[in-house]
This record gives C-alpha cells, sequence and structure tokens, in this order.
C-alpha cells in the first residue's frame, strides 16, 4: 500500500509539475490564446490592429485596419508576392486580347469559400458590380473606372449589364478594358476587387460584420470577432494553396495607444509593433527598428464648404504656418520625409526620372507668407475675427500628438487659436465623408503603382475627395491623362495637376510615410508592400 501511495504520490506530482509547466508556457496572449495544441505547438501570430476595422465589406472598408487584415481573409484574381509583382492567386491564369483591352480569366477549380462552396466566376461579377454599383456608394470605386462601362454606370449615367465583365461560365471571367492598363493586374489585387460569395450575401447582406456569418476565400478564416477588442483569424482549410500557409492563427488586438502597444511587444504580447514616437530615437540608434519603403502620405483636408476655408488665401495660410520637417523631427521621429507635394516618392517618369523630385516642392513652409495670406483672405472675406477653427483627427496617441503640435504652430506663427477634437476612426470616416468637419487629418496609401492613384482621389464627386472641392481643369487633367497612351505626355499632364491642387490648397501635406516597425526575430515572411497591404499567407514563427 505504501508504495502504491508512493507511486501515486509521484504521479500527481509529476502531473501537477508539466500542469504548471504548460500553463507557465502557453503564451502570453492576453485573450488566453494558447501556443500550445495537442502533440504539436500551435503557430499563433500576435499582431496589433490599431483600430476596430471600418468594414470587412470589401467595397467600404478603405482603408488599412479594414484591409490589412481582409486581405489575408480574402483574394482577388492575383495576388502580390515577396517582389510585390501581381502572381497568379485565385486565377491560375489568364489570356489577354491582342489589343491588351480584353482579359479572360480562369478561375481555379479547387477554389473554395470558407464554407466550402466553389469559387464561381459569378461571384465576381456580383462583388465588382457591386462595387460601381452607386447605391453601394463604395469610396473604392473609382479604381474600377478602366473598365468599360464602370464609370458611367458608378456615375448613375449608366446601366449594369452596360459594364464590360461577364461571367464566359462558372470558372470564366472576363474583363473588357477602356484602354490597356500596364497595372490593371496590380490593382486587382486590392481587396475592393475581391469576389464575395453571392449566394451568403443574398441570405445575408450584412454577412461581413460578424465571424459566424463572415466567409471568405483567402489563407485564413475568421474565426471570432470581439468588437473594439480583438478578433482571430485561423488557417483557411478550404484554402487553395493551404499548404503553404505556416501558421495556424493570428490574433490581432485592437489597441490605438502605440506607448501600450510598445509595452504588449516588450512582453512578448505582441509579436510586432509600431514605433512609439516616445522611444523612437533610442530604438533607431539600438537598430532594433526596421523599414520597409511605403508610398503614402499624411495630410490634412480642408472643408473647402465651411467658413474661414472657402477662401484660398486663408488655406494657404494655414498649409503654409505648418513646419513639415519639425513634424517629423520631433513628433513622430520615425524618420518620415517631410512632403511638399501629394505625390509620394518612388514614382519614375517616361525619362526615368523621380515624379517627386521632378515636381518639386510645391506648397512648403513660409511663416512671413503665411501671415500676408491671413491678412489678405480675412479682409477679401470681410473678417474682423477669423471664424472659429476646430481641427478634428481620429483617436491615436500619434494623431493627437500631431494635431496638438499644429494647433500650437497656428498660435505662435498666425496668432490663430484652433480647438481640437477626435473621434472613433469609423464615426470620423463618416463625418468627414460628409463634409461635417472644417479641417481633419488624412491619410492616403497608395492602392498601385501610378501617381494618378494619388492625384485622382480630388476630382470632382469623388467619394476620396472629401473636401467639397471641385475644379473643371483638374477633372479634365486627370481625365486626360489616363486616356493618354504617350508616356511623356501623360507625366506631363500629372504634374499640372498636382502643381495645381497645390496652388488650390483643398489639402496640405504634411509627411510621406516610412513603414518602421519593431518584429520579434521569431517572426520571419511577412510581406509589407510599398504599395498594397500586408500578407501573412508565407509568414511563420518560430
Amino acid at each position: 500500500m505504501k508504495k502504491v501511495l508512493t507511486l501515486l504520490m509521484a504521479a500527481l506530482l509529476i502531473f501537477s509539475l508539466a500542469a504548471c509547466t504548460a500553463k507557465d508556457n502557453a503564451g502570453t496572449e492576453s485573450n488566453g490564446l494558447s501556443d500550445e495544441k495537442k502533440g504539436d505547438k500551435e503557430k499563433v501570430l500576435n499582431l496589433n490592429n490599431g483600430t476596430e476595422p471600418t468594414s470587412f465589406d470589401p467595397a467600404q472598408g478603405f482603408d488599412a485596419v479594414s484591409w490589412n487584415p481582409l486581405n489575408n481573409l480574402m483574394e482577388g484574381l492575383t495576388r502580390l508576392d515577396d517582389t510585390h509583382e501581381p502572381k497568379a492567386a485565385t486565377a491560375e491564369k489568364w489570356d489577354v486580347s491582342e489589343d491588351g483591352k480584353v482579359y479572360t480569366f480562369h478561375i481555379r477549380k479547387d477554389a473554395k469559400w470558407s464554407n466550402g462552396d466553389d469559387v464561381k466566376a459569378q461571384d465576381f461579377v456580383y462583388s465588382w458590380l457591386r462595387l460601381m454599383d452607386p447605391k453601394t456608394a463604395s469610396p473604392a470605386a473609382f479604381l474600377a473606372n478602366f473598365i468599360e462601362g464602370a464609370e458611367s454606370y458608378n456615375a448613375g449615367k449608366g446601366k449594369a449589364e452596360d459594364v464590360k465583365i461577364k461571367a464566359v461560365d462558372d470558372k470564366t471571367f472576363e474583363v473588357t478594358l477602356i484602354s490597356p492598363q500596364a497595372y490593371f493586374l496590380s490593382v486587382i489585387s486590392n481587396p475592393c476587387f475581391f469576389p464575395i460569395n453571392e449566394k451568403v450575401a443574398a441570405e445575408n447582406p450584412k454577412w461581413f460584420a460578424e465571424a459566424a456569418s463572415f466567409v471568405g476565400n483567402g489563407p485564413f478564416a475568421l474565426k471570432s470577432w470581439e468588437h473594439d477588442s480583438n478578433f482571430v483569424m485561423e488557417k483557411n482549410k478550404n484554402y487553395w494553396d493551404n499548404k503553404t500557409v505556416k501558421l495556424d492563427k493570428v490574433h490581432w488586438d485592437i489597441i490605438s495607444d502605440t506607448n501600450t502597444e510598445y509595452q504588449m511587444f516588450e512582453t512578448n504580447k505582441l509579436d510586432s509593433s509600431s514605433v512609439p514616437p516616445d522611444n523612437a530615437e533610442q530604438l533607431h540608434k539600438e537598430g532594433k527598428v526596421k523599414s520597409s519603403g511605403q508610398a503614402g502620405t499624411y495630410f490634412f483636408r480642408f472643408n473647402v464648404t465651411k467658413e474661414p476655408f472657402t477662401n484660398k488665401d486663408i488655406r494657404k495660410a494655414f498649409a503654409m504656418a505648418v513646419n513639415q520637417q519639425d513634424i517629423v523631427d520631433f513628433v513622430t521621429k520615425n524618420k518620415e520625409k517631410p512632403a511638399y507635394g501629394f505625390v509620394a516618392y518612388g514614382f519614375k517618369d517616361a525619362d526615368g526620372n523621380d515624379f517627386r523630385k521632378t515636381s518639386g516642392d510645391l506648397l512648403k513652409t513660409n511663416i512671413e507668407e503665411a501671415k500676408k495670406l491671413l491678412a489678405k483672405g480675412m479682409k477679401d472675406e470681410g473678417y474682423s475675427k477669423l471664424p472659429e477653427v476646430t481641427l478634428h483627427y481620429s483617436t491615436s496617441d500619434t494623431h493627437k500628438a500631431i494635431a496638438e503640435a499644429l494647433q500650437d504652430m497656428y498660435k505662435k506663427n498666425l496668432d490663430v487659436d484652433v480647438k481640437l477634437a477626435n473621434m472613433e476612426s469609423a464615426v470620423f470616416t463618416e463625418e468627414q465623408t460628409a463634409l461635417k468637419f472644417q479641417l481633419s487629418r488624412s491619410s492616403f496609401l497608395a492602392d498601385y503603382s501610378d501617381p494618378i492613384n494619388f492625384l485622382e482621389n480630388f476630382t470632382t464627386g469623388l467619394a476620396m475627395n472629401r473636401t467639397g472641392w471641385s475644379n473643371k481643369e483638374y477633372d479634365k487633367l486627370i481625365k486626360d491623362a489616363k486616356n493618354e497612351a504617350d508616356e511623356k505626355k501623360r507625366f506631363d499632364l500629372m504634374y499640372k495637376a498636382e502643381k495645381l491642387l497645390m496652388e488650390e490648397a483643398p489639402i496640405f501635406p504634411l509627411y510621406f510615410y516610412n513603414n518602421s516597425y519593431l518584429q520579434s526575430d521569431k517572426v520571419e515572411g511577412i510581406v509589407r508592400h510599398p504599395v498594397g497591404y500586408m500578407e501573412l499567407k508565407w509568414a511563420d514563427k518560430k
């Protein structure tokens, strides 16, 4: 009996120690996800999304906080690879007509939805027409304007049946363009061109709003979603290339404070983090900051329909009173380049010259000129006192710090008191689109590798305009550039357009993004595109 008791006690001790060890090594995720599974270690990547996704509806979530995750939950006809080039994805191959206008895509036979349904050509027809439908009011609809009939349909002047896309059969999808487009295959890797399971959408129009109803066709499936807290992806067993996917799960926290995010990274609760401004200088010195190119601009929008920014001189005064160099040196501190034009660096013109360098500094800090322009604008408007100005920004400690810096600059340089106001990202975007703000922060990340993608945002009536600004000359320059086959002439038109945009100043740029981040040495294979969204398909965690 003693022997039995001794053996029993020993067994219990071993079990107890094993249980403690399992608990200690089970991972450090705040949601309790374990890095262990039966038999083998479960590979769980822990990331932070910053804010709640605006929407996982491909036609609506036109921002990085929606499309970074969505890019891994769904997949288009093409996907950008680790060299940032478009490769076969849901489409295994395609044919192009001799005139370069008609693309015929052949969808993989084993392309499946996460619920097991076949991905069909009609799912693309349904999704793309929905993107263009004026009733959808998609902010990304303009990206489809190179498709014959798309712009007219989106403007309410044409019909859906006039849009030149069609399902030849269940696995063949045909698209006709208005003219040959060198960047077409890159553009359609963008999330707004992802297919939608038409059958699922018919049964539940809000299929994208919850994890339980979400149906995708990408490397990962949406397992859970606690709104404003976190969401979890798991490897999609029905994905056609699931053997390539190494991660079992991706857990995304929703933490807006960069200092909190950094502390979570330091305590191994996150595998990657943005670089908090307070620690940026030291982290750069220590060589801990990783960086990859990113074609995008942080900028501010004036609402030209609200006083005092109905006046161009007052807009330019507010733009020129801002010191972009001080913002990147003393506020963001992540080695960004100050922006004195809207188009980012990295786009070569017909002569091989960088667009940004050729276009030059178009709207630069000039305090004395800003004071003169403010005085002139106030005189022209009959203002004895400038109408009250409120600057709005979406919730983030970085946005707040930038807003406070601008507030100080306006007081110091123009003797203008500017009020600040913030709100959550989704509501902020709605209010900004509805032209509720006078002056508000914004950002643009390129959807495809061409300066026209930056400049087309401010054409009349476009959902991305969000300024109320309209200029016939500008609209014509953009339209002509889109239809111009001669590259030298096309770039000349775009140079003129940017100069006009900065002269009219419905916006002013602050800095060009560079993708600075921290990442665990245990993680590899995450692809961050200069133009495009985060890829986790090839990611791994040791």
